[in-house]
């Protein structure tokens, strides 16, 4: 097994609980409220061949200590850094055809200017049953759908306060994340805090399986109904689920979190036929609301999944990360 050093950007607060790590005992710290810290360490992240999806080869990896959000960024907690900001999302403003274009495959037509008017990807369940290959069947480009009516113009959010914000880029979780001091987490301290102290474990609570007790994940057919057992349709309000070994609730399920690190296979035709186009695709985790076995097993803890940079989507939200308390910068594990 490998072991490797990961750096950590350095950009700054802390948060209120426990030092964990896989080399130590959990120590008591200050931190930011809202926050848990991880410990320096060496910790296992990734998975055997085959056994998630994308999944980095099991490996060693030496970490910085940092801090990480006890839950996913709210409606609520995006509302205040909007009024505060006046920012408006990807969702909000109007497509640019030139840097989408990019993005398409060679030759791809432009489409009218109705579909290019500011709007955002809604699932909608189709009306029978579809080929589990093609996500085009239940994804649909929606004008009007943004954080504020994340399932279109006609929804809201009024009663979602406490549920993950969704339909953010990553460049909208970027600007949050920057003005409330912190950033994104990187993928490998993503894992680490998702894995609760576990190592080698398929999920974030062990090896048992994912369950409507566990994780907000969809139940019934995918993608054609919804048993919804847990009431569920869409997203839940955070902290609804279990909290994993390092108190984090919604590490698998709910919706995908963005982080900051880009999916080192993200590349396009070049026109040739050859894959030379890199874009900016950045890695997703987690899993989400639409997750079913059938279909999806993002909640997996090694599974690394990825999404257009500039891609907002009803079901992909964020939570932040920061560098660990300076009281602790002298701090770590043997």
């Amino acid at each position: 097994m490998a072991v490797r050093h990961v750096g950590v950007l350095v950009v700054g607060l802390a948060s209120q609980s426990v030092i964990m790590s896989a080399c130590s005992s959990p120590t008591p710290a200050m931190a930011t409220p809202g926050m848990v810290v991880i410990a320096d360490g060496r910790y296992t992240v990734g998975a055997d061949a085959g056994e998630a999806a994308n999944a980095r080869p099991r490996e060693i990896v030496s970490v910085r200590g940092f801090q990480i959000d006890r839950t996913e960024v709210t409606n609520a907690d995006f509302a205040r850094f909007v009024h505060a900001t006046a920012y408006r999302t990807t969702a909000e403003q109007p497509v640019d055809w030139a840097t989408l274009s990019r993005e398409l495959p060679p030759g791809t037509p432009r489409p009218p200017d109705e579909a290019l008017t500011p709007g955002a990807l809604v699932f909608v369940s189709p009306a029978s049953p579809v080929p589990l290959n093609d996500e085009r069947a239940w994804w649909q480009w929606t004008p009007g759908a943004d954080w504020r009516h994340p399932a279109g113009p006609a929804s809201g959010i009024t009663d979602r306060a406490a549920h993950p914000v969704v339909q953010v880029s990553h460049a909208d979780a970027t600007a949050y994340c920057a003005w409330a001091g912190k950033r994104l987490p990187t993928d490998v301290e993503w894992e680490v805090a998702a894995r609760g102290g576990l190592t080698a474990k398929r999920f974030a609570w062990g090896d048992e399986p994912v369950s409507p007790a566990r994780a907000n994940v969809w139940e019934g057919e995918f993608p054609l109904q919804h048993a919804a057992h847990d009431r569920d349709v869409t997203t839940a309000p955070v902290g609804s689920y279990p909290a994993n070994g390092y108190g984090l609730s919604d590490m698998s399920g709910n919706v995908w979190e963005w982080t900051a690190d880009r999916f080192e296979e993200a590349m396009m035709p070049d026109g040739s036929g050859r894959y030379g186009r890199v874009i900016d695709e950045r890695i997703v985790r987690g899993g989400s609301f639409l997750c079913h076995p059938t279909y999806c097993a993002g909640y997996e803890v090694a599974a690394r999944m990825h999404s257009s940079a500039n891609t907002s989507l009803q079901n992909t939200g964020f939570r932040c990360a920061a560098d660990r308390p300076r009281a602790l910068s002298s701090r770590s594990n043997p």
